[in-house]
Order: C-alpha cells, then structure tokens, then sequence
C-alpha cells in the first residue's frame, strides 16, 4: 500500500488579514465560514489580491453576507472579468450559527468583523469571523502601552542574557 501524501497538492495558507480589525475591536468568538466565491475570484485570493480592510458581516434575508470584501479582477484571460470586486458574498453557516450570531448583533450592539480569508487543508476559502465589540480611546491607549512594555522585556532579557 502505497504511503500517504505529506503536502497537499494545493496550497494552503492566509489569502487577506485584516489586520486593523483586532487594534479597534475586542474580538469575542471567532467562527469559520465557507464563502460563495466565482472562479476568477479564487485565482485571485491565491494570487493575494484581497483586502479586508473595510470589510463587514451582516445579515440579509435570514443568510450572513460578507460586505465591502475587494477581491482584484483576474486579468490573465478571464471571460468573467468584468464582475464587480467589492460585491456582497454569501457566507456559508449553519442556521443555528447564523441565529446565534444575529441574536448577537442584535441584543449586545456587537458587529461581526471578518478577520481573515485562508485556504484550508482541501483548498477551499474560509472566512475566520470575529464576534466583536468596538474598544474606546483608553482600551486602545492600555494596549499599546502593553505591547511597547512586553518589547522593551523582551530586549531587556535579550541584552542580559
């Protein structure tokens, strides 16, 4: 019998990071979702040319759409290039998941905030959502100075040692 395969044949890994999501908002539960993606788009996000960076979740007729998610149009011969690249993309849940998270976003004031879009061990799109709650001024302000005290620890150790 013939060995398993130890890489896969398609590549995996971070597509977009929305990296300003986790400095403005306390992230609560963080929750994996397919996306409805067309085929010029997935060459696209493997191509790295996606940005989360205004990007949003929401609710619309009972499903959860990704919302201001730019995916660049695939240039290289595409007979579908001509497709808007901010349009609203359906995410792919549970309904139980989807009740939870518009229960969420209803009752708490929270926002659903799309952290990253990466591609799982089978090649498929994911979409890693983020329960948040927007942080104020002194939240972010504590930050920071936290960050700078655990980099200034580190090279102090750094230097000792």
């Amino acid at each position: 019998m013939a060995e398993p395969r130890k890489k896969p044949l398609i590549s995996t890994g971070l597509a977009a990071q929305n990296r300003r999501a986790r400095h403005d908002y306390k992230i609560g539960e963080v929750i994996e979702a397919g996306i409805v993606l067309q085929g010029p788009e997935v060459k696209s996000l493997r191509a790295g040319r996606a940005s989360l960076n205004e990007a949003w979740a929401g609710e619309r007729d009972g499903e959860i759409w990704l919302f201001g998610c730019h995916i660049g149009e695939w240039q290289p011969g595409s007979y579908m290039a001509k497709m808007d690249p901010v349009r609203p993309r359906k995410l792919l849940l549970h309904k139980k998941q989807v009740r939870e998270l518009a229960g969420a976003v209803t009752r708490a004031g929270a926002t659903l905030v799309p952290l990253e879009i990466r591609f799982n061990e089978k090649g498929r799109a994911k979409v890693l959502i983020g329960l948040a709650t927007g942080k104020k001024l002194h939240d972010k302000r504590a930050d920071i100075a936290k960050r700078d005290w655990e980099r200034d620890k580190a090279r102090l150790m750094r230097e000792k040692g």
